[in-house]
């Protein structure tokens, strides 16, 4: 945008200047070239009242020495001729020039002529000049002379250049000009897509300085950052209400659990029984929800606050975690061996939770007998976590569909869960400027990868706190993402 602004300031101050300079050089070399006619109109005007005699008696007398000093005085030819076009009279270096028959066509008709109007610096013709000799309204001849154009031509020169010179300075200056203007007029357009950005990648405290560039852009500036105040409002109370409607509904929910539970006292019947405990099942999974939507509310509160955190220790102590309910359910669940500490940069807590809802899921889906592996290894910059199953695995529009809210494949709809694990993940990862994917294993099951940026050296070009964005592919290949 910039330069296209530049270019339309460029063109049209050159347009202005080549109006201008244009009629400006032409008027210059058609004033040079008067000044030197009128000049040798003037000596040629002398010559023809001292040409009387030599045309009526045929001797030069005094106009043959005016005509060799004027020659060697100025380097300029001059000749009289009679009215039959011989040369009664002429200097040493006189020598007919181009425009000179035309030149003595006017003069023997009566009248003073001159050639050419304007002299330009690519032209080497002569200045040539005729006027009439006269002897009581008779014409008896007419003095030529022919002056080189070298001197009129250098003058004129000197003079384009300088009008170049200006103009090369008068474009310079509007160049300047103009990049101060465009700047001037777009920094509040670039502050405004480099704010936009800022928000999108999750600081909503980001505003444009409403003071900068033109009335009209201020308005703007000052129209967005209302925008993104109440924005910013709008989605910290849906995300409030969340966390406090979840947070309330705990209180009656434990106590219609309570009642349940002593109804269940009062049942004889096997099939009340029955359905009694399905009751009951359904307000722990309900309970579960409760706490997936608060979790989920609270990751989305999630600011721009960086942590720096051991991924190989974290990555151990949520398996080590999970040995327990692995073993329940037989199923083998390691930690691939880590050489060393992996330090990530992310939110407080993202790997925590995200491999525990990644662990959860794997150790439900595997099956008895299945096997679940964590590995943990330094990655594109940052630190990459897989958690690979042997369960069933996903499609591959199941896979696009994973992280959804509150969405879940049909094959599972009665396991339990709130289909907000995933969901949880993904703002994790995308709050700490990371990647979640997922793809199938081979011959089964399934592989969540997670990245997170390292954390920057402190030094002056890399400022603590400075988050390293990864690239978008995945460390092992190609992957569905799921963010």
């Amino acid at each position: 945008m910039r330069r296209r602004l530049v270019i339309s300031y460029l063109l049209l101050m050159v347009l202005v200047l080549l109006a201008l300079e244009t009629p400006l050089a032409a008027t210059l070399a058609s004033r040079e070239t008067e000044r030197v006619r009128a000049d040798r109109l003037a000596d040629a005007t002398r010559f023809a009242s001292l040409a009387g005699p030599a045309l009526r008696g045929g001797a030069p007398g005094p106009l043959g020495g005016e005509l060799a000093s004027y020659d060697e005085l100025y380097g300029i030819g001059a000749a009289v001729v009679d009215r039959d076009r011989r040369t009664a009279v002429s200097s040493r270096d006189w020598r007919p020039g181009q425009g000179t028959e035309a030149a003595l066509d006017y003069a023997l008709s009566g009248q003073q002529f001159s050639v050419p109007d304007s002299v330009w610096p690519w032209g080497d013709d002569p200045v040539v000049v005729a006027v009439p000799i006269n002897d009581g309204g008779e014409v008896l001849g007419a003095v030529v002379i022919a002056t080189p154009a070298d001197g009129i031509r250098r003058r004129v020169t000197a003079w384009w250049l300088l009008l170049a010179a200006i103009g090369i300075v008068a474009v310079l200056a509007c160049v300047l000009t103009a990049f101060g203007l465009a700047g001037w007029v777009l920094r509040p357009v670039t502050e405004l897509d480099a704010v936009t950005h800022e928000i999108a990648e999750g600081d909503r405290s980001a505003r444009v300085q409403h003071r900068l560039g033109p009335p009209e852009l201020r308005r703007l500036a000052a129209s967005f950052n209302n925008m993104a105040d109440v924005v910013s409002d709008v989605m910290d109370r849906q995300r409030a209400f969340v966390a406090h409607a979840s947070h309330q509904l705990r209180n009656p929910l434990t106590a219609l659990r309570l009642r349940v539970e002593e109804l269940g006292l009062s049942l004889s019947d096997p099939q009340g029984r029955a359905e009694h405990q399905l009751a009951l099942e359904e307000t722990d999974r309900l309970a579960r929800l409760l706490d997936a939507l608060l979790t989920l509310a609270r990751a989305e509160r999630e600011e721009n606050q960086r942590v720096t955190v051991d991924a190989a220790e974290v990555a151990a102590s949520r398996v080590a975690a999970w040995q327990p309910l692995a073993r329940h359910r037989s199923v083998s669940l390691r930690l691939a061996s880590v050489a060393g500490p992996a330090y990530a940069r992310t939110v407080p807590t993202a790997i925590d939770q995200a491999l525990d809802a990644l662990i959860d899921n794997a150790v439900k889906f595997s099956g008895a007998g299945g096997e679940v592996t964590v590995t943990v290894r330094p990655a594109d910059g940052g630190i990459a976590l897989e958690v690979r199953d042997t369960g069933p695995g996903m499609t591959l529009d199941q896979l696009d569909r994973a992280t959804e809210r509150f969405w879940r494949a049909p094959e599972v709809q009665n396991v339990d869960g709130a289909g907000l694990g995933l969901t949880i993940v993904a703002v994790l990862v995308d709050a700490s400027d990371g990647r979640l994917t997922m793809r199938l294993a081979e011959p089964c099951g399934l592989v969540a990868g997670l990245w997170f940026p390292a954390p920057v050296p402190a030094g002056p070009a890399a400022p603590a706190g400075t988050a390293v964005r990864g690239p978008a592919v995945s460390p092992d290949g190609p992957a569905l993402s799921a963010r």
